[in-house]
């Protein structure tokens, strides 16, 4: 997961009151990391989220979206501060967020990163840590570690 989010690419309590603040505020970090204008990714976003809601349920929304500038995959992982309505499949506020940029060209790259990016949050121990992990470096050490959510090790 580490090619996929970097360790300033993790936000520990986002403060948004609805899905258009939190695209929002993912879109600025977003510009931060890639150097792409934030309207620019925020449009990317929006015009996904009109297609269908990208909140897959339990808590849980994978905004993504594909830019032409963009050189390589860009993932951002954001705990809301308190869970918002997303329009998510099973109807069940949002809390934990992992938004996904990739190039115009990535093609199966794309796909593969959200799968792997589903396969990690439909871990529900995986869940219940980054839930109950209060800071960015324990939220990133989470998402990068080698055996995310499939291994329980003794601390």
């Amino acid at each position: 997961m580490n090619e996929l989010v970097q360790q300033g690419a993790v936000v520990a309590a986002l403060k948004a009151g609805s899905k258009k603040q939190v695209l929002q505020e993912l879109s600025v970090r977003a510009a931060k990391l890639t150097g792409l204008h934030e309207r620019q990714i925020f449009d990317v976003l929006l015009e996904r989220e009109r297609l269908g809601t990208t909140g897959v349920g339990r808590g849980i929304a994978i905004p993504h979206g594909k830019l032409k500038e963009l050189e390589q995959l860009q993932g951002i992982f954001a705990k809301l501060e308190k869970p918002i309505d997303f329009d998510a499949i099973d109807d069940e506020p949002v809390d934990l967020i992992f938004l996904l940029l990739a190039p115009e060209s990535a093609g199966a790259d794309h796909l593969k990163a959200l799968a792997k990016v589903s396969r990690l949050l439909r871990d529900e121990t995986m869940c219940a840590k980054l839930r109950s992990s209060e800071n960015a470096d324990a939220l990133y050490a989470l998402l990068v570690e080698p055996t995310a959510g499939s291994a329980s090790s003794a601390a």
